[in-house]
């Protein structure tokens, strides 16, 4: 059978693919303008058609810390600004709470390993148990499993990105250390910040493991100069 259109239908069929079309470029533009991916597979949680010119990721590492954290989630509501929280799980089964609430303000949540270990030298049942009970201790107070982990002290070799991957994790590390968990000074670790800070750079620090108040005093310097520059912060999700 040979289907004839009429002039009228030919016009509605011609419309109807200019507007698929339309449609298909248009999300392949928007899909273009979404932040690069960093190494190790994190993507900004936010809208792309929103994406300003300058973001950084701001994490924070060892916590949650009764003392530290909730400085700091206040000092990142003031200048609006989302991170994200890489947490220790013995620490999360201490202060849950503080893990509930990093989440519902609208951070990452995602996987330090259970006692903060070097990767490097543990044995496959143990690398499994560290991030596997991290993951249900996260789970349990965020409602998802961590995608993202970064192993203490930023420790990586193959083997450990090997195991990373067969737990689903894509390993995030940094391009800019603040060196604040030297205590160099709060002016030091400003200047640790700022004078690294690039367009897409993933910053770290610390809201938990000891000593936090040059981490808690230095934050407002940083985030004040960095916005004023026209950065943006983006909390980190892997995939």
């Amino acid at each position: 059978m040979v289907l004839r259109l009429t002039r009228k239908g030919r016009r509605a069929a011609g419309l109807m693919i200019a507007t698929l079309v339309i449609g298909v470029i248009t999300a392949l533009v928007i899909a273009a303008s979404a932040p690069p991916r960093q190494a190790g597979g994190p993507t900004a949680a936010v809208s792309p058609a929103a994406d300003p010119a300058k973001y950084v990721y701001l994490t924070f590492d060892d916590g949650p810390d009764p003392k530290y954290t909730p400085q700091i989630l206040d000092i990142l509501a003031t200048y609006g600004a989302k991170a994200t929280f890489f947490e220790v799980g013995e620490e999360v089964a201490r202060h849950p709470e503080l893990s509930r609430r990093v989440h519902l303000l609208g951070h990452s949540v995602q996987n330090h390993t259970w006692s903060h270990p070097d990767l490097r030298t543990v044995s496959w049942a143990s690398f499994k148990d560290q991030i596997q009970t991290t993951d249900r201790y996260i789970q349990a107070q965020t409602g998802y499993t961590p995608r993202c982990l970064r192993p203490p002290y930023g420790s990586v070799n193959s083997l450990v990105s090997k195991r990373s991957a067969s737990l689903g994790k894509d390993v995030v590390r940094w391009k800019i250390d603040s060196r604040d968990w030297a205590r160099p000074g709060t002016a030091a670790v400003v200047r640790q910040v700022l004078d690294g800070a690039r367009n897409g750079s993933v910053i770290l620090m610390h809201d938990g493991g000891g000593d936090r108040s040059q981490t808690v005093a230095a934050l407002p310097a940083i985030l004040k100069t960095l916005k004023a520059k026209g950065y943006v912060f983006y909390p980190i999700w892997c995939r």
